[in-house]
């Protein structure tokens, strides 16, 4: 983090005192002239009373929101830089109608921490900065340390968390007031918990803003004239409840993270210069970030300025010592690690396994290597968060799993009614499942038979909890199906263990089975299963999916001109590109060749061709490197189809999306066409 005193003026809109205090304590500490504003009115005062060089608006403001604030704002500031803060507009439609449409610099989720400001205003002024001054001058009018702040942050959070009970105690009068009809008792406590969601982790409470999120999305019906499941909001209070409990005196400390690559950051630590340079090399090939270090003290320092995915190490004491260096970070203890190694005989592999690696790779390595090991280290660091459902007939129990299992890579959904299991399949669509096997109905045994009959769920992990071990039971349960068992009382740490080790391995079986290895994607035959299940939900909720043909424009010319293996990088970083794009339940696929298909859920025809013109601008933005070392760059047309206005099955919507993708060919390429 840069330490050299501003003069840059901002606005700070934010409603939440507490977060304001927070933020401004910081800003001001890095010599940013930060002025506050609570209300569009006070913002309006501020920006009428003097200059001001760029604004912090929250999302959600008392009266208005914060895009309705910046779209008045743009018509009497239209270039002043905006930074937008939010817990929502997380998808790709919003993010581009803040950008594009109403000029946001940045859009920064919450919660966030005042460093990650920083980091974006910082860029966002570094185009303007003046040339730095003479060392004494910085020396003569430094700034206060980073220490300094470090202890004010300390303060603030202990105040902040010594005030969590009282918070929670007038939540808890609110929602009292709320089930007895008060509607204006349940806005309120909508917006104190939608503070809670936003501020608690910015402070370092970050599984009490977690908790609080879930509640939040319990009471939005609030804001929307739905009604409110009264079950669900108890529950989420009662997690809510839990987290704040919790004895928290030093709020844990978070990685500053600096801008992260869409296709990875690959930290490579190696003695021999020449091997850095490849890595480099082979970095810029594959669309991959390469940090380079020669020791294990430059390793540290890199990992410390900047979010890394996975470090490539050389084998040897230098590189053990930086692999135990590394994960002793705070932050880092699960970064995944790789070794290369021009032995790589059994000791050394066992040094490396010891060491936390999950990959070893000859020395020197190829160019394939590489990719194999950028591939699999940022898919094991930004695993998308799985999901485990809990079915047990006591909701004690299920409340009680599912605080042991709940965590950022693992979302929980309970159900206490066994008879709902295949529709709450079918809504959630979990990556593992455990059942109790005493439950009224159905046993846990029943509906393990029942799921290894039918096709689509035939592979989902089951375990199964029960109070018997004997032999009678342990060969019960593998014959109806299950894939392990736990004995009641479960132990948190192996509930844990067992748990994570099976969805790893199914994610492992996935990855070999469902997914085409150049570009990362699904193959056709699990999209195809896939979409059939996207078709039938889309059906059910009345909403629309959008498929997509995509075909990368005269690549016959670029194997024929660059070569087949620069063919191939284009292929790599499209389907990259379009894997690092969209939400969780959108569906991206290789088709054959160089064509993709895209299936997006709930997108009209217009919403989706905006989304996908967006994926398309980056990849007309991305050089490529031919084998002869030249450069060139690459488009894709496309064709949309929509149900059920273009067709209810699959089939139809390939036909319609086929039939516009060759239309786009032939109206010029290098477009989308829908119609």
């Amino acid at each position: 983090m840069s330490t050299a005193r501003s003069d840059k003026t901002l606005l700070f809109l934010e409603d939440d005192c507490d977060l304001q205090a927070l933020v401004c304590t910081f800003l001001r500490d890095r010599g940013y002239q930060v002025t506050p504003a609570r209300t569009a009115d006070e913002a309006r005062e501020v920006l009428r009373s003097r200059p001001m060089d760029a604004a912090i608006v929250d999302g959600l403001l008392p009266g208005m929101t914060g895009a309705d604030f910046i779209r008045e704002l743009r018509k009497t500031r239209p270039d002043l830089p905006v930074l937008f803060a939010s817990a929502f507009w997380k998808d790709l439609k919003s993010h581009e109608l803040l950008t594009r449409q109403l000029g946001v610099a940045r859009v920064v989720h919450k919660p966030y921490r005042p460093e990650e400001l920083a980091v974006w205003l910082e860029q966002l002024f570094a185009a303007a900065r003046p040339p730095p001054p003479p060392q004494e001058a910085l020396e003569a009018d430094a700034p206060a340390p980073a220490d300094d702040f470090a202890a004010s942050l300390a303060l603030l959070s202990a105040d902040y968390g010594a005030k969590l009970p009282e918070r929670l105690a007038t939540l808890q009068a609110l929602l009292g007031k709320g089930r007895h009809g008060d509607a204006a008792a349940l806005d309120e406590a909508y917006n104190a918990v939608h503070k809670l969601h936003g501020t608690a982790g910015s402070y370092g409470f970050r599984d009490v803003s977690i908790a609080a999120g879930a509640l939040e999305d319990a009471l939005r019906p609030v804001k929307t004239g739905g009604a409110l499941d009264w079950a669900r909001v108890d529950a989420g209070f009662r997690a809510l409840e839990d987290r704040v409990s919790l004895p928290v005196l030093t709020p844990e400390p978070e990685p500053e993270e600096a801008v992260v690559s869409a296709m990875g950051t690959l930290l490579v630590v190696d003695e021999d210069a020449a091997v850095l340079a490849d890595a480099r090399q082979m970095g810029e090939r594959e669309g991959v970030r390469v940090v380079t270090a020669a020791t294990p003290q430059e390793a540290c320092a890199a990992a410390e300025r900047q979010w890394v995915d996975g470090a490539l190490l050389h084998m040897g004491p230098a590189g053990l010592a930086t692999a135990s260096a590394l994960r002793a970070m705070e932050g880092h203890q699960s970064l995944p690690l790789a070794f290369s190694s021009s032995g790589g005989g059994l000791q050394e592999r066992v040094h490396a396994a010891h060491a936390g690696a999950s990959l070893f790779l000859p020395r020197p390595f190829t160019q394939q290597d590489f990719a194999t090991a950028a591939e699999r280290l940022v898919a094991t660091r930004r695993l998308e968060r799985a999901k485990v459902m809990v079915v047990d007939d006591d909701p004690e129990a299920v409340r009680a799993l599912s605080q042991v299992l709940v965590s950022d890579a693992v979302e929980v959904v309970g159900l206490e009614n066994a008879y709902g299991l295949l529709d709450a399949l079918a809504q959630h669509r979990p990556d593992l499942l455990l059942l109790d096997v005493q439950m009224p109905g159905p046993s846990g045994f029943d509906l393990c038979r029942i799921l290894r009959l039918t096709p689509e769920w035939q592979d989902l992990p089951i375990l199964l909890i029960t109070a018997q071990v004997g032999l009678e039971f342990r060969l019960a349960a593998f014959q109806a199906g299950a894939d392990d068992y736990l004995a009641k009382p479960v132990l948190k740490e192996e509930l844990r263990a067992r748990v994570h080790a099976r969805l790893e391995r199914a994610r492992l079986s996935r990855e070999r089975t469902e997914r085409d290895a150049l570009t990362g994607l699904m193959l056709r035959r699990p999209f195809v299963e896939a979409v059939g299940t996207r078709l039938s939900e889309a059906r059910r909720s009345d909403k629309p999916l959008a498929l997509c043909f995509l075909d990368v424009d005269h690549f016959k010319k670029v194997n024929d001109q660059h070569g087949h293996l620069a063919g191939d990088r284009v292929l790599m970083r499209l389907g990259r590109l379009l894997g690092a794009r969209f939400r969780r339940e959108d569906l991206r696929a290789r088709w054959g060749g160089e064509e993709f298909v895209v299936a997006l859920l709930g997108e009209s025809a217009e919403s989706a061709k905006d989304i996908l013109s967006r994926t398309a601008e980056e990849l007309a933005a991305m050089s490529f490197e031919g084998d002869a070392g030249e450069t060139f760059h690459v488009t894709f047309s496309a064709g949309l189809a929509v149900a059920p206005r273009d067709g209810t099955t699959l089939d139809e919507l390939l036909r319609a999306a086929d039939a516009r993708l060759y239309r786009a060919k032939e109206n010029g390429r290098n477009r989308i066409e829908t119609e």
